[in-house]
């Protein structure tokens, strides 16, 4: 779910900085938290959404995750 145009908790992005998707799964005092869409989780961290791609917003991720099952 996007907030005021930005990517939120929970969204699907490309990090243009590394060149890797991934689901933000916390943003602390403006510094987004990332983990890989697949994969071991390892966090990483981008300083702001400046390189951040949204691909799929959280209630499409979802969607998608239950139609699988």
């Amino acid at each position: 779910m996007t907030r005021n145009g930005k990517p939120w908790v929970g969204d699907q992005v490309t990090d243009k900085a590394t060149g890797r998707e991934a689901v933000i799964t916390d943003i602390r005092q403006g510094v987004y938290v990332l983990r890989p869409v697949r994969g071991p989780v390892v966090t990483w961290t981008a300083d702001s959404d400046e390189h951040l791609t949204l691909t799929a917003p959280r209630e499409q991720r979802r969607h998608d995750t239950l139609a699988e099952r």
